[in-house]
């Protein structure tokens, strides 16, 4: 039994995605959705899922263990990062190492690194005027977006996409890869 711990700190739809995509799957358990943010809307999500969760402040993460404690204890095996924004701290990157995944809405190593999140990816990138955007995932190392890559998906940009437009192709290519990629990266881990 693959046991999935969840952390995001906004809207939650790729956090509902996975858990919706694994919910017949009974060698996979989404067991923990943890956020920092006390208004995210993944809070709602998690408790209309039925799923465990956990709101933490950034000192508890980052200055304690507490987070991780709450990980061992659950017995969890892999860690994904569902638009979560804060660092993960070396405590949690040595003892899950290569059992911490993200997904970056950008083609990495572009537009990756502090303070790249959400719209502000996708202004840059249409700014830049880039022909193609996409997604990223990869494994979480001490470093902002810069552990190896396991899947890229790529969209073209037409020259009238807004941020909201690229935004939207973003969203479905989340929607179509993360779950799919996080069940063939258990199946190697089996």
């Amino acid at each position: 039994m693959t046991r999935i711990a969840i952390f995001a700190s906004g809207n939650g739809s790729n956090a509902e995605n996975i858990a919706n995509y694994f919910s017949n799957n009974s060698s996979v358990e989404i067991l923990l959705i943890l956020t920092n943010n006390p208004n995210a809307f993944v809070i709602e999500r998690a408790k209309n899922l039925g799923i465990k969760l956990v709101v933490f402040n950034k000192s508890e993460f980052l200055e304690k263990d507490n987070i991780l404690h709450v990980l061992t204890k659950n017995d969890i095996n892999l860690i994904v990062l569902a638009g979560f924004l804060l660092k993960i701290p070396q405590n949690l990157i040595k003892s899950f190492s290569h059992k911490i995944i993200n997904i970056h809405p950008a083609l990495l190593p572009k537009y990756g690194g502090k303070g790249m999140y959400g719209n502000k990816i996708h202004e840059s990138v249409i700014e830049a005027k880039e022909t193609e955007s996409g997604i990223t995932i990869h494994y979480v190392n001490e470093y902002y977006d810069e552990g190896e890559i396991i899947f890229q998906a790529k969209c073209s940009i037409e020259t009238t996409d807004t941020p909201n437009d690229l935004a939207a192709k973003i969203h479905a290519l989340e929607y179509q890869h993360f779950p799919r990629v996080i069940e063939n990266l258990i199946q190697a881990f089996s």
